[in-house]
């Protein structure tokens, strides 16, 4: 399964934002990495913006290049605004929507449970995670799985519950998606209008 294996914190410095969770590297080095991370004189051009702002949303939901492409094509085909099409598309991913209900610390550790088979939508086992949840589905882990110490610990975390589109059951591990987020709701810095102007081109 395709996605990025690279280092995570030097992504978050070239970002300068904590894009894969809290980052101790990010706190300490809080400029870009590389020789000319320091630099007072990095003008950027106009592209150069649109391109990081593409990159960033990528690497914060866990997608390559194509997948983001194929994503952004469908998006600006549906009725709407094409930018918050393609940002509440993202979040109605199963490995995003297992995050947000607080079943996983981060996105990666979300996308390792579907993929192994601990979760279960509206009773069957999805190991797909890009699968799309819609409103009303319910998302739950495996039976065998429910005593996961992963799972056990991030439901313990504060995560659980943060998000007013997605409701959690620690009890009974399992979650619902009551609507699809609005744009203003995602919380994630990504302004969807640059990545616009960018595949318009």
């Amino acid at each position: 399964m395709a996605r990025y294996r690279g280092p995570k914190q030097k992504k978050a410095r070239r970002f300068k934002e904590p894009i894969f969770g809290p980052s101790k590297a990010l706190e300490r080095k809080p400029y870009g990495p590389g020789q000319h991370g320091r630099s007072r004189f990095n003008r950027k051009s106009e592209y150069a913006i649109q391109l990081e702002e593409k990159q960033k949303a990528k690497y914060t939901y866990g997608l390559l290049e194509k997948q983001f492409r194929n994503l952004f094509k469908a998006a600006s085909a549906k009725s709407g605004v094409a930018g918050e099409n393609l940002l509440q598309a993202l979040e109605c991913r199963l490995d995003n929507t297992v995050f947000r209900m607080g079943f996983a610390r981060t996105r990666r550790q979300a996308r390792q449970l579907v993929s192994h088979k601990h979760i279960v939508v509206n009773g069957g086992i999805v190991n797909i995670p890009s699968f799309d949840v819609s409103p009303g589905d319910v998302v739950s882990i495996r039976p065998k799985s429910r005593n996961l110490e992963v799972i056990d610990d991030s439901l313990s975390g504060s995560s659980r519950n943060k998000y007013k589109w997605v409701e959690t059951d620690a009890k009974s591990r399992s979650g619902k998606m009551l609507y699809v987020p609005t744009m203003e709701e995602i919380p994630e810095n990504i302004n969807v209008q640059l990545i616009v102007e960018l595949y318009s081109k």
